[in-house]
């Protein structure tokens, strides 16, 4: 019976550890080379390894710039026209992605990362129309059309527009893209941190860390930490006795 009672309180204290979460914003461009390099070589696979952890929010803006005219927004954007349609659909992506019946399991935001993660693949091949439907049978999106229409109207140009008022709250231009911003707070060196190694980056941010983060270089404070939820484990066990 003891034993049984250490194991249980024992799952609970690791089941609870670790359990932090933080938010995390990703200002980027669609067509950008450094911006595709990071999404699909380091945020893809941390923000999967980590997703208890992380509070994603995506910003396809980048160092683009907008006009208005009336109800009319005029865009700039860094790598040209193409871009500037490739970031509303990545904005339209973002506001009309749905979870699907038959895929219960997965939530809107998993489905919104994996749509993003093709498109910042795929449009870098530069071999034609842009991904939009491509990736949407690949990832199994079933708003695609929803996200073409919206991308070819106004909403596309409206919900551009708001990404770009977040980015501009950030930074106006950015310095660089693309630009990784805990908590919504710009951080130089949390920056170059986060471009180089995002999983380091994440890690420091989380407190208390959890055990995805024990196999880097930095972790004595994490192995003390979660030592001392084992040692609380076990007082815990001995006011029981």
């Amino acid at each position: 019976m003891l034993f049984k009672s250490f194991i249980l309180l024992s799952v609970f204290a690791v089941a609870c550890y670790g359990q932090s979460k933080v938010p995390v914003y990703v200002y980027y461009e669609s067509l950008c080379p450094d911006s595709a390099r990071f999404v699909n070589e380091q945020l893809y696979p941390v923000a999967k390894a980590f997703k208890k952890n992380l509070e994603l929010h995506l910003v396809p803006f980048g160092k683009s710039s907008y006009t208005t005219q009336g109800s009319d927004v005029m865009f700039t954007c860094h790598h040209g026209e193409n871009e500037c349609y490739g970031n509303k659909v990545h904005a339209c992506a973002i506001q009309h992605i749905q979870g699907n019946s038959y895929q219960p399991n997965i939530s809107k935001e998993d489905l919104t990362l994996d749509y993003v993660n093709c498109l910042m693949h795929l449009a870098q091949l530069k071999d034609g129309a842009f991904p939009t439907k491509r990736c949407a049978d690949e990832v199994k999106i079933d708003q695609w059309q929803a996200i073409m229409d919206c991308a070819n109207s106004t909403e596309g140009s409206q919900l551009l527009k708001q990404h770009g008022d977040v980015t501009n709250k950030l930074q106006s231009p950015l310095k660089s893209v693309p630009t990784v911003a805990f908590k919504q707070t710009y951080d130089e060196e949390l920056q170059k941190l986060s471009v180089s190694s995002f999983r380091h980056a994440l890690c420091k941010n989380l407190s208390p860390q959890p055990v995805e983060c024990l196999d880097l270089p930095s972790t004595a404070s994490v192995i003390s930490s979660f030592g001392a939820v084992i040692a609380l484990t076990a007082v815990l066990i001995s006011r029981l006795l």
